[in-house]
């Protein structure tokens, strides 16, 4: 099979799941970094996705929760210590460190960006604590930018669909590229962190119960239920 026709039925493949996963996520409950997204914050988005790294989703909304209460600003937050965010963000992975970072990031987007969170890629990369998968998720998020935003999920059930054959976050974002509607690029990331989280799970998904099956190749997949 020619490079071009593999492209062309990965193309056709992404449209199909798309549509597939648009319907039948809805039935799972969002990200909480989704719905911090509906406050419009772009502060509040930043903070709670660099909390969220290496954290479960329930831990990183009560802490983003108690530290919101105590710092609603990018201003309010610059003026605690570093003790104080730690005690309010425990027990989230690598509190120290994150406590570390948030506080130079206020610092950096308070005198460099005028306290606005910065709506380009090479700025927010430039900020503490802030990758590739965080700046295109705030980027999507908070400033309706057409980022895909590659997590665990994104980079193992991609994969799975055979969409991408890659091995790093950087290569899976450039493949999605060239083959995902850009219509889908903003939900790409949530629907499959859902998908990934209740069906198409890192060991033994469940293939048996879902209904993208007759479109997914499982490529990589030795085992399921």
């Amino acid at each position: 099979m020619s490079q071009s026709t593999k492209l062309t039925e990965r193309i056709k493949r992404a449209k199909t799941l798309s549509q597939i996963l648009r319907v039948h996520t809805k039935k799972y409950a969002e990200p909480v970094v989704e719905h911090v997204a509906q406050s419009y914050d772009p502060y509040r988005v930043l903070v709670s996705t660099m909390l969220s790294l290496r954290t479960k989703d329930a831990t990183t909304a009560l802490a983003s929760k108690r530290l919101f209460a105590v710092a609603p600003t990018i201003k309010k937050l610059h003026h605690l210590s570093s003790h104080t965010i730690q005690k309010l963000i425990y027990p989230v992975g690598f509190y120290k460190t994150k406590a570390k970072h948030l506080l130079r990031m206020s610092d950096i987007v308070l005198t460099c960006h005028q306290g606005k969170i910065p709506n380009k890629e090479t700025d927010l990369l430039a900020l503490p604590g802030v990758g590739r998968k965080t700046a295109n998720l705030v980027l999507s998020l908070s400033f309706q930018q057409d980022t895909i935003c590659v997590d665990t999920h994104v980079q193992r059930i991609s994969n799975r669909f055979d969409l991408v054959r890659t091995h790093t976050p950087y290569e899976t974002e450039k493949s999605l590229q060239r083959v995902l509607p850009k219509k889908y690029w903003q939900k790409w990331n949530m629907w499959l962190v859902m998908w990934g989280q209740n069906v198409c799970v890192p060991i033994s998904p469940k293939c048996s119960q879902c209904p993208l099956l007759d479109v997914c190749p499982q490529r990589g997949v030795t085992h399921s239920r």
